[in-house]
């Protein structure tokens, strides 16, 4: 089976139960169940169930004995909730993800690459703001020459 990769923006609200349209493309990558935890950023990271059992399993080698270690994945892990689309499309997302990632009504539903996140429109905003002002200084920092992008 291929690996889903997650690309593209999208901008959705929530109902007022809470609910969120997932875009029927990141759907057939997540799959009929998928993860939400929280994410770094104060977003929602959302991990099909394959990719999520590789996440967890690299965790798994966090060094025990490190108190950021633990932190880390206590709080990584607590957080995760098990979602299912309903026929529309739709997922219930847990309060205390909501209050996490400060969703109100206005969210963006983002792919990236092995994972999608989910952001409070206006966090989205202001981080792709600042982000994107330095976006060639990230890309030398990271990016290796070699790829010719």
């Amino acid at each position: 089976m291929q690996k889903a990769v997650f690309i593209g923006a999208f901008q959705h609200t929530l109902d007022p139960k809470g609910r969120l349209f997932i875009p029927a493309r990141f759907r057939e990558g997540l799959g009929p169940s998928f993860v939400a935890t929280k994410g770094l950023d104060r977003c929602l990271f959302l991990y099909a169930n394959s990719e999520w059992e590789q996440l967890e399993q690299k965790l798994r080698k966090l060094p025990f004995a490190r108190a950021e270690a633990r932190a880390f994945a206590r709080l990584f892990f607590s957080g995760a909730a098990v979602l299912e689309a309903d026929k529309q499309g739709r997922v219930l997302l847990p309060a205390h993800l909501r209050d996490y990632a400060r969703l109100e009504r206005e969210v963006m539903v983002i792919g990236v690459s092995s994972r999608v996140e989910v952001w409070a429109r206006a966090e989205w905003e202001r981080y792709s703001g600042e982000a994107g002002e330095a976006y060639e200084e990230i890309a030398a920092k990271l990016v290796d020459y070699d790829l010719d992008l």
